[in-house]
């Protein structure tokens, strides 16, 4: 099923606008990247309905715990 509206989407990027307008911007690319690839893997598991924190230990424990895709329905 797919959602009629983009909230999802607006939501998702609501935190990288926060961080923007706190702090006027990111100091490297690669601060940026981090900040976003963190948000990302965070937003998912969240959707999965996993526990965050476990998740973020076994990262920092170097086996990450990867968010499950959906298959297309055929």
């Amino acid at each position: 099923m797919t959602a009629e509206s983009n909230n999802q989407a607006e939501r998702d990027l609501r935190m990288l606008k926060v961080h923007q307008k706190v702090s006027g911007c990111f100091r490297s690319d690669a601060g940026a990247d981090a900040f976003a690839r963190l948000r990302g893997y965070v937003a998912t598991l969240r959707k999965q309905g996993q526990a965050l924190l476990a998740a973020l230990e076994t990262v920092f424990a170097g086996q990450p715990l990867y968010p499950t895709f959906a298959l297309p329905a055929t």
